[in-house]
């Protein structure tokens, strides 16, 4: 297996819902699609919301995932293939974000918070909607300010290695 191929596998981030909110189906892939995804309709268009219920820890349908995923390909990737940066760099770099996450969603849930979104990404936009209404930081508790802090840090992290901006 390649690099490229290897690094996809080894991250998820882009089906564990953290780098991408949903995934756009083409009409000629939802007959297939409907039968291991759920689904949702617009317009005779399809879409499914992430994280992808067909990973766990890996892509269980690699093979057959929609267009859409098998297009996509983060700045961080594209780094690697352009022998911009190494394989374990990159594998580092994805681990840091793995580890923000978690922090985060630590965090999250010892506040009195109700985010409406299972994806982490559109949990992220949620989160800037809310800070942006109380901009007043004088008026906002440490933890909401130690949450905004980390949630900019991790934005930066995305941003610069993944081209992914969710602010």
């Amino acid at each position: 297996m390649s690099d490229s191929t290897n690094l996809c596998l080894a991250c998820g981030l882009c089906c564990s819902g953290t780098l991408i909110g949903f995934v756009q189906l083409g009409s000629e892939e939802l007959p297939v699609l409907r039968e291991l995804l759920d689904v949702e309709n617009s317009n005779g268009e399809g879409f499914f919301l992430q994280p992808c219920k067909k990973y766990c820890d890996g892509c269980t349908i690699y093979s057959k995932r929609p267009k859409q995923c098998a297009k996509y390909e983060c700045e961080l990737l594209k780094s690697v293939e352009q022998k911009e940066i190494d394989f374990d760099t990159a594998i580092e770099t994805i681990q840091v974000v793995k580890q923000q996450k978690i922090a985060i969603e630590k965090q999250l849930a010892l506040l009195p918070l109700e985010l409406k979104s299972e994806s982490f990404y559109f949990k992220m936009v949620e989160l800037n909607k809310l800070f942006q209404k109380n901009q007043s930081e004088s008026s906002l508790p440490q933890t909401h300010l130690n949450l905004m802090s980390d949630l900019a840090q991790l934005e930066r992290l995305l941003s610069k290695r993944f081209g992914v901006s969710f602010f």
